[in-house]
């Protein structure tokens, strides 16, 4: 086995001109979520979108993100879909059963439509741990979802028109033996 050997790189531009955004939020732990927001905001400024090209809708808490963003995927309108809200553990088991349902629900509501859908939700055992990650020690897990809205958007609409890789063909199945 050589270590020159390599397929086919796809590569996805980072730039967000041109692409339409929407940002779901969820309002509790909104203290959180409002920075996420900006930080995610912010990336998606620095990369060229434009104002009129980003639509924020908020819901109550995080466990209604998903509906929202896959009806909001759903829409042809959208590019990409970023998920943001905050999840903190508490002393019964809510925390669980809340975080594991919206990362499944935002994982199918972008299978569901093949618009990408960026989980932003944070999920945390502790309130300094969420503010850490929402802009103060860890950066801002929002800007980081901003530009990962817009590299997926472009990758998206790269393997969309390609049709396929390569030849724009999809490649021939190979018989099960």
């Amino acid at each position: 086995m050589t270590n020159n050997f390599q397929g086919e790189r796809i590569r996805a531009e980072t730039g967000a001109a041109g692409l339409r955004f929407a940002l779901v939020v969820g309002r509790f732990n909104s203290f959180i979520t409002d920075r996420l927001l900006a930080g995610a905001l912010d990336a998606l400024e620095s990369a060229g979108a434009e104002k009129d090209d980003i639509t924020v809708v908020h819901v109550p808490g995080s466990f209604e993100i998903p509906l929202t963003a896959k009806k909001l995927a759903e829409t042809g309108r959208v590019d990409a879909v970023i998920a943001i809200g905050c999840v903190l553990r508490g002393e019964t088991a809510h925390f669980d059963y809340v975080a594991g349902e919206v990362a499944r629900g935002v994982q199918l509501a972008q299978l569901d439509t093949g618009i990408p859908v960026i989980f932003c939700v944070l999920t945390c055992d502790t309130l300094e741990q969420a503010i850490d990650r929402a802009g103060l020690k860890g950066g801002n897990k929002g800007y980081d979802a901003g530009l990962a809205a817009a590299e997926m958007a472009n990758l998206a609409k790269k393997l969309r028109s390609a049709g396929g890789v390569r030849s724009g063909k999809a490649a021939p199945r190979r018989k099960r033996r």
